[in-house]
């Protein structure tokens, strides 16, 4: 066999089509890696591999198709096939040198992300990933090639069908459709032949070992056949021959029966065992909240998608395919509006292709297509940008949901100048299933008792004492309370009061963080320490939180008898409290500065009895709930104070999940590197290539 892969190699070098394979897949592959990544600046090397897919329908025949034909055309198989070596060893050879010489370019792009990855972030585990699907759908198409190749001895027929078997491989997802949108069986058959398909789905980032599996059987099954094709050659017209091509026939049949039954097994197999998430925002994974969430089901939902399967949204079905495969509890149902055009009018009135119902024995909820994605729009262009998936949000939220028993309901007070939430905080507590109500408390008689637990966000002045009482007399009850305070103008003795009662108090003041290792750029913009707890769920080790301007919090008597305390979020040693006139360019201690540690979120729990204890949970930053100061870490602020929430709504985990960012980070790029590279890689490569060929091919030829 190695004689034969030298063989093969060295002739197809000595000549200029193995060259001219070269030139033209770097050519296109950087002609478009060009113009995406180094010119537009995306990060994703997908996008140009994605785009040079038809090149395999052109360059794979010509460098295929004198491998075998020839040898047949010229008799010189003869001496081949009378060699010392198997018919496989002959295949392999062959085959083992054609994928040698599609190595060269497949190396050359490794190498493109590598020179991305110099002027930005690139996400290299998708862009290595897109690397392998590239490799794997050619060596399939080049078996494919071989396997024609030796079934005629005629190049250009060899050419012309190799481009034919190709190019339906390459549509015959959209064959398909145009078949039946609904599958059937002709559909199915024709669906084992979708190059397509599995390559698209490494694109989008999961290593799918079925896809990987599929590109690798069909390699196998194609090389099989030619062994089988040459064998057939091998033997004159006899008995002999008779007995053998029954061989041949059966062993074919079996060959493919093993092919099919191995990739139904795998697309049988959980999602979860068979697919790995290689996207930097885990797009298609679920995360721990949602998988905590899931296992403790133990009442039957049912994920009604409105639409025919074949046409359903990549993302949204993988995501769905991993809820089916969590729970046994989790069914997901496709229901095509084709065949069963009036099914959703029993949960709705209108309803769009690839929302969702989701149902349980207690209830319904609609999950409308549109909410599944976020986008923004551009006034200036008026166009519209995707920026987030939210499937995994937007589906936990509507199993808890038609799960619940009832829906909890919180209260934020008003008329203090408190903070509001905005749409983004307010949103993640809908998606918690959770009721949010504002309350002047001037308006009752005392906290509504319906309230799961009370908001305070940093009012900006104080309360009254009726409004304190009605707040105390509300943890009495064993009641829940989430203060957030801030700098005010005056004194707060009422609202101290609240924080006094549970054994905490708040320092006079702003936080000068000397650790760098706990503040952001300014030593009042703290990154506090955290401990795991309820509240940091999902955050602790993993992210930061952001902490702008705080005042520290102190707990008074840590062994008060009847409240135990959890600073979940604290300073370091070396924090101090500036008093006095305030100037926040100012770090330095001065006389008169309290010395830390303080706590930056603080939680007591007080027993009032056996059976009841009230909660209150005081955050010292009245920034800390707000866009700015959430973005600064990447929604980490957003998911603290779901947690937070949620422990108080009889949630074990917040269903609150956000949603999976669609932003790319663009690579910034000059435009005289950019140009640069272009040249390298379109020009100067490809070219080298070609003359490297045409010298070789000059000389021989003068010979």
């Amino acid at each position: 066999m190695f004689a034969i892969y030298k063989r093969e190699l060295k002739s197809y070098f000595r000549s200029f089509i193995g060259f001219l394979f070269i030139a033209a897949t770097l050519f296109f592959v950087s002609l478009y890696y060009f113009v995406y990544n180094m010119l537009s600046g995306y990060p994703y090397v997908s996008y140009a591999i994605s785009s040079v897919t038809f090149l395999f329908m052109i360059t794979v025949p010509i460098l295929s198709m004198r491998i075998l034909a020839e040898e047949r055309h010229s008799k010189t198989d003869q001496l081949i096939l009378t060699a010392p070596v198997s018919v496989g060893g002959i295949v392999m050879g062959k085959f083992l040198a054609l994928l040698t010489i599609f190595l060269i370019p497949t190396a050359v792009v490794c190498t493109y992300p590598l020179i991305m990855n110099g002027f930005g972030s690139v996400p290299m585990g998708e862009s290595y990933l897109a690397v392998l699907a590239f490799f794997l759908y050619g060596m399939t198409a080049i078996a494919i090639g071989l396997l024609i190749s030796s079934l005629t001895e005629s190049q250009v027929i060899a050419a012309v069908v190799s481009f034919i078997v190709l190019f339906l491989g390459y549509m015959m997802s959209s064959i398909c459709n145009l078949i039946s949108s609904t599958g059937n069986l002709l559909t199915k058959i024709l669906g084992c032949f979708d190059l397509a398909t599995p390559f698209n789905e490494m694109l989008n980032g999961t290593l799918n070992l079925q896809s990987v599996i599929y590109f690798i059987s069909l390699t196998v099954l194609a090389l099989f056949l030619a062994v089988q094709a040459i064998q057939k050659r091998r033997y004159s017209v006899s008995l002999k021959t008779l007995s053998f091509g029954a061989y041949s026939t059966g062993s074919i049949a079996l060959a493919v029966a093993v092919v099919v039954v191995i990739n139904i097994v795998l697309g049988e197999m959980p999602s979860s065992w068979t697919s790995v998430d290689m996207t930097s925002q885990k797009l298609y994974s679920l995360t721990d909240q949602t998988k905590e969430f899931v296992e403790n089901i133990n009442e039957d939902v049912t994920i009604y998608v409105i639409v025919a399967e074949d046409s359903q949204d990549t993302t949204l079905g993988q995501t769905l395919q991993r809820y089916d495969d969590l729970s046994e509890h989790i069914k997901v149902e496709y229901v095509d509006p084709n065949v069963n055009p009036r099914f959703y009018m029993q949960y709705t009135d209108s309803i769009s292709m690839n929302s969702l119902i989701v149902v349980s024995e207690k209830r319904n909820k609609v999950i409308d297509y549109s909410s599944i994605y976020e986008s923004s729009f551009d006034y200036t262009t008026y166009t519209s940008t995707t920026t987030g998936y939210d499937g995994e949000g937007q589906i936990t939220s509507a199993l808890d949901y038609v799960l619940s028993d009832s829906m909890p309901k919180v209260y934020m007070t008003e008329g203090h100048g408190e903070y509001t939430l905005s749409s983004s905080f307010t949103n993640a507590l809908k998606k918690e299933n959770v009721d949010c109500e504002t309350v002047n408390l001037m308006d009752y008689d005392t906290v509504p008792r319906d309230a799961a637990c009370l908001i305070i966000n940093a009012p900006g002045s104080d309360f009254s004492s009726d409004d304190t009482d009605k707040v105390i007399e509300y943890l009495n009850a064993g009641g829940n309370v989430i203060f957030v305070t801030g700098l005010t103008e005056g004194e707060t003795p009422n609202l101290d009061a609240i924080t006094d009662y549970m054994g905490l108090s708040i320092a006079e003041g702003l936080v000068v963080e000397q650790d760098a290792a706990n503040y952001y750029r300014n030593p009042y913009y703290l990154l506090p320490t955290q401990s795991y707890s309820t509240y940091t769920a999902g955050l602790y080790n993993q992210y930061y939180i952001f902490a702008p301007y705080v005042q520290g919090i102190v707990i008074e008597n840590e062994e008060a008898e009847g409240i135990t305390y959890n600073s979940f979020l604290s300073t370091s040693d070396k924090a101090f409290a500036k008093v006095g006139d305030i100037n926040v360019q100012n770090f330095d201690k001065a006389e008169g500065d309290i010395d830390g540690p303080f706590g930056v979120g603080v939680s007591a729990v007080k027993e009032l009895d056996e059976e009841t204890s009230a909660t209150l949970i005081v955050y010292g930053c009245d920034q800390l709930f707000t866009d700015e100061a959430n973005s600064m870490v990447s929604g980490a602020n957003g998911v603290l104070f779901t947690n937070t929430v949620s422990s108080f709504v009889d949630h074990e985990v917040s269903v609150s999940i956000p949603a999976k960012s669609y932003e790319i980070s663009y690579l910034t790029i000059p435009q005289s590197k950019a140009v640069l590279v272009g040249m390298m890689t379109i020009i100067v490569i490809p070219v080298g290539c070609l003359a490297a060929g045409f010298v070789i091919w000059f000389r021989r030829r003068k010979r």
